[in-house]
């Protein structure tokens, strides 16, 4: 923070004005020391639905946490010369969207120096404020006249519209255009910056380091996951992971200590139902200048510290990598048919004959990994969107699906819905239907047709809910089964090349 205590003229372009910087000198106490920020991001945007126009604000049209979903907690280790006793320290590089409720400041060196009074003040100055303020007062106006720029001096008598100077010789002069205004100085309470002031009581004499912290909007995170996948030799995939993060909050911050909390974070917002957190702290562990983000558990989270400070200037985008690039993940290409998800399985028994009766969707397909130590991963895996690219014989890099990952524990698999299958086709249909009312039974018949239009055998599974009620059981099956939970079951299905399978089996169930 730069301390000045000139105040020079201010000159304002009538149509796009100019903002001068300007810091306010405290009373009794300086700045001397290089500053320290740590800026911890709440994020509640949803995975892979950030707005492009996000990327670049747009002036007057993006602003802040109004459109950016997270904020952010900021915390600043600066030093400061108090005398004995009362001392006032003013800031003015603070973000403009602070929320000055959560401000707290404090001394590291001084248990007993303490805050007497806190105040925040945002009234910022524009060229509106300032022609009210020198309403009665004397200014002057520059007006274009040809090549010349002219000025016209006189005390401002009307700013609604046209601007109403009289002159010194007495001229009541209306001037509608005018390139613009000289103001002889800045009025008091009017500032450049939101300006934060503490008079506070300092016991003793000296330098004390001090701890600055509030929270701002304007401020989100997310994370993206980039992956080649490769069938040449079987299934396996090149993983890459990107952190992104957003800074409109009016502010800059050089040098940050970040770290990056991933979890779902309770808050008691009305606006927002879970936070996802990116944090920084000033810590010892974070001053490794070679490497990227370490991962560890943190409460009931995972926390990536990044290994050395990243800057994250206002109105940017930063991209960090979460993690080195990984390759030769193994996975597997899972074909899947679930054309009776869309029947919504009801807490009572439903006994309407016609309900499922014939359906039909597409085959999807899925990529599935996991996340495991051999898999050279075993590491928790922030929520996200992950693209996949295949590489084609010419060696270009094509698009072929992405899909939105939940935050995935070590030793658990991800997986993800790539589209569907253009060459592999399924129907179903109910072909028996009994209900014995007296005795409380239903029993109901399926059959199920998978086609492959591939030259080559395709293994599906056929996914299947139980919609009718949750005390069931298959009396009849032309393929085994696994039971997934209480209503859904899987059938593994090897269909031929150029050909067809069929599934078929009976459920019964009692009520």
């Amino acid at each position: 923070m730069k301390i000045t205590s000139n105040t020079k003229p201010l000159f304002l372009q009538s149509i796009v004005p100019a903002l001068i910087a300007f810091s306010l000198l405290g009373c009794n106490s300086s700045a001397n020391a290089e500053e320290q920020d740590a800026v911890t991001i709440y994020s509640s945007a949803q995975p892979g639905a950030i707005n492009p126009d996000l990327y670049r604000p747009v002036p007057g049209q993006n602003r802040g946490h109004y459109t950016v979903p997270g904020y952010g907690i900021v915390k600043s280790i600066r030093d400061y010369d108090f005398k004995k006793g009362q001392n006032r320290v003013q800031v003015s590089d603070v973000a403009a969207y602070i929320d000055p409720t959560t401000v707290s400041f404090r001394s590291l060196d001084n248990k007993q120096t303490r805050v007497l009074e806190q105040s925040y003040q945002f009234d910022l100055v524009n060229q509106q404020q300032l022609l009210q303020r020198f309403l009665g007062k004397t200014v002057t106006v520059q007006q274009a006249q040809g090549d010349e720029l002219v000025e016209i001096k006189g005390e401002l008598l009307s700013a609604d519209g046209n601007l109403v100077l009289k002159t010194d010789k007495g001229n009541i002069r209306s001037i509608g255009y005018y390139a613009g205004i000289i103001f002889p100085d800045l009025p008091e309470g009017l500032r450049t910056k939101p300006t934060l002031i503490w008079d506070l009581y300092s016991p003793s004499a000296g330098k004390q380091t001090t701890e600055l912290s509030y929270q701002t909007g304007g401020m989100t995170w997310w994370t993206d996951y980039n992956v080649t996948y490769n069938e040449s030799e079987g299934c396996n995939l090149d993983l890459s992971s990107w952190v992104s993060i957003i800074n409109q909050s009016g502010a800059n911050f050089n040098n940050a200590k970040l770290k990056l909390i991933a979890g779902d974070v309770n808050r008691v917002d009305p606006n927002q139902e879970r936070i996802t957190v990116v944090g920084s702290r000033l810590t010892e562990e974070a001053v490794m200048m070679d490497k990227g983000f370490e991962e560890k558990a943190f409460f009931e989270y995972h926390l990536y510290t990044l290994g050395r400070p990243a800057d994250l200037p206002n109105n940017s985008t930063k991209q960090l990598e979460l993690f080195p690039s990984v390759k030769d993940v193994q996975c597997s290409k899972e074909l899947v048919f679930d054309a009776s998800s869309q029947f919504y399985a009801y807490q009572r028994v439903n006994t309407n004959e016609g309900y499922g009766k014939t359906s039909s969707a597409d085959v999807n397909v899925y990529l599935r990994f996991a996340n495991e130590d051999k898999n050279q991963l075993g590491i928790p895996l922030p929520a996200g969107r992950i693209r996949v690219n295949q590489r084609d014989t010419d060696g270009s890099l094509e698009f072929i699906g992405e899909d939105i990952i939940d935050h995935t524990p070590k030793d658990e698999e991800v997986l993800i819905k790539m589209g569907n299958a253009f060459d592999v086709k399924g129907e179903r249909k109910q072909t028996n239907y009994q209900i014995d009312t007296d005795k409380r039974e239903l029993s109901e018949s399926f059959e199920i047709t998978l086609k492959n239009h591939k030259d080559e055998a395709v293994e599906v599974v056929v996914r299947e809910t139980l919609y009718r009620w949750s005390n069931w059981k298959i009396t009849r099956k032309s393929h085994d089964y696994e039971k997934q939970d209480s209503r859904h079951v899987h059938f593994n299905v090897k269909v031929p090349a150029n050909g067809e399978a069929k599934v078929t089996y009976t459920v019964e169930y009692d009520w």
